[in-house]
């Protein structure tokens, strides 16, 4: 297969060339510029280099928290020509085993922090692996423990003897290999290739006209996949990525002062808990110049908010999930206009990217008729490989509808062209849509009339007791610390139909989240059960 001229590590290299002493990273008070993170990438890449063991998947495995370590681990994967596999230490052992098994990693380099948990993951595995861990001089006691596996250490870290070259990437080359949760509780790996990274970066980069001058924020675990996003966007044209810790994830207003972002980007969980601790004030964030959003419904009051807060920047609410690599179609805010478009509360997703294709369909795969909802489907230079080492579950997800030539990607999202602007807004997952009282029920509808009447952005609809074919009925959780449940019940019932009038609200001063940063919903089902 034809080599590609263009891959995903060649922006950074390109700036590390031309913007060598520019800050390149921000992460745990460390600054290090393009030269230095580069130098330490390709030492990592050195060692990738001497100690394969040529299984044949062109992956390797990083088992780190958001750290220099991980960071260069990245890099210095794509350096040496493999595509970088996430692991995340904040996931439960057992999950990360899974995904390591099922990827056929070798190789799994370890930060500091991670190394206290790698016992128990050793624990649980077969495999024999080489184990690079830059943040520490001595691995004996490692060593003597696990004595099937190899461990390399600082010490076995040459700087300044890697000599790069381009790999031989092809354009099925896998970039990056993350999992998602799959329906049965396996996690799903879906296989994103070199192709999918560059055409998202050749439109998304001069949309938002990042220059070296942009300070960006990361705020993504690297096992989802918007951090793509903030690496490369930020590292293709010199710009600087400024990772939040955990702490600052909490509370965000002053790393957002105090780094002097440009650019900002999250789930929209994070700036509706922002409104909730009052710092969405008019006026706050005069030097963001650009606030992306993505991975959730974005709804319009958080976005008008946001707007007042931050009244330099542009707003965009972008979609895609992550077969579809990263975003596929984006909405811009318009203070004037998009009011009128919103629908159920909620921004719309906007429009496809310029190479991409989106059709919505029925339950047959048939177009529906303008103006009707549909199950979205997209297709385009964005769609990925497809379900890593699954062909069952590829073959059912990324179909070629009757009367079309190509591969669509099924969304499992419920969405219909809006009648102004021929915008698509979002109406709900598929599988939100259930039965009650022989009634079919959409929860995003529940949600956002309980959002409007309730004045609460965090609203979840939960369909509850589930029972053969549906659901006994409606309950509702609410992020709120107090609010008289009475006049919102009143309200609610005066408009929704008796079917869909919620039995039961219940009040969180804060929802569970997700390892990506979005509301739980399994876990808010489970408090039902108790």
């Amino acid at each position: 297969m034809e080599e590609v001229s263009r891959f995903l590590i060649s922006g950074f290299i390109n700036s590390s060339e031309r913007y060598t002493n520019n800050i390149a990273l921000e992460v745990e008070g460390i600054k290090l510029s393009y030269g230095q993170l580069r130098e330490k990438a390709e030492s990592i890449a050195s060692v990738l280099r001497l100690h394969e063991e040529g299984d044949g998947t062109g992956l390797s495995a990083i088992f780190a928290y958001r750290s220099v370590t991980a960071f260069a681990g990245v890099l210095g994967i794509l350096i040496h020509g493999h595509g970088y596999v996430p692991l995340n230490p904040a996931f439960p052992i057992e999950r990360n085993a899974l995904m390591l098994q099922s990827s056929g990693c070798s190789i799994v380099i370890v930060d500091g922090e991670a190394v206290n948990k790698l016992d128990r993951l050793l624990a649980v595995l077969e495999k024999r692996l080489i184990l690079i861990i830059p943040d520490l001089e001595d691995t004996s006691a490692l060593e003597a423990r696990w004595t099937q596996h190899r461990f390399l250490n600082a010490n076995h870290i040459k700087k300044g003897s890697f000599c790069y070259r381009k790999p031989s990437y092809t354009q099925n080359s896998i970039a990056y290999l993350l999992f998602t949760s799959g329906s049965t509780g396996t996690p799903k790996g879906v296989a994103v290739a070199q192709r999918n990274v560059i055409s998202y970066l050749d439109f998304v980069v001069p949309r938002y006209c990042i220059t070296e001058n942009d300070r960006c924020s990361q705020t993504f675990d690297m096992t989802f996949d918007l951090s793509a996003h903030d690496m490369f966007v930020t590292w293709e044209k010199g710009a600087c990525l400024c990772c939040l810790s955990q702490k600052d994830l909490i509370k965000p207003a002053g790393f957002i002062t105090n780094s002097k972002l440009t650019t900002w980007f999250s789930v929209p969980s994070t700036a509706i808990f922002m409104k909730k601790l009052g710092i969405l004030k008019p006026g706050m964030y005069p030097d963001l110049r650009l606030s992306l959003f993505c991975g959730e419904a974005l709804p319009m009051e958080i976005a008008k908010q946001w707007a007042q807060s931050a009244p330099n920047s542009i707003i965009e609410n972008i979609y895609g999930p992550t077969e579809l690599t990263i975003a596929c179609m984006a909405y811009r805010w318009d203070p004037e206009k998009t009011p009128s478009e919103c629908e159920q509360g909620l921004v719309p997703i906007g429009k496809p990217f310029d190479h991409m294709e989106a059709i919505l369909v029925d339950e047959n795969l048939h177009e529906v008729p303008l103006g009707e909802p549909g199950e979205l489907l997209m297709s385009g230079e964005q769609v990925s490989l497809g379900y890593w080492n699954d062909p069952e579950k590829t073959a059912a997800a990324f179909v070629i509808p009757p009367g079309k030539a190509k591969i669509y990607y099924r969304t499992g999202d419920r969405v219909r062209f809006s009648d102004i602007g021929k915008t698509l807004v979002y109406l709900g997952r598929m599988d939100n849509q259930l039965k009650i009282l022989g009634h079919r029920v959409e929860l995003g509808e529940i949600e956002a009339v309980v959002r409007k009447e309730s004045r609460i952005d965090g609203v979840v609809a939960i369909g509850w007791p589930i029972i053969p074919g549906g659901a006994g009925g409606v309950e509702i959780f609410l992020e709120s610390e107090g609010v008289d449940i009475s006049v919102i019940k009143n309200r609610v019932a005066s408009i929704l139909p008796h079917y869909m009038v919620p039995r039961k609200y219940h009040l969180l001063n804060k929802f569970p989240l997700n390892s990506n940063g979005k509301y739980d919903r399994k876990a808010l089902a489970k408090l039902l059960e108790t």
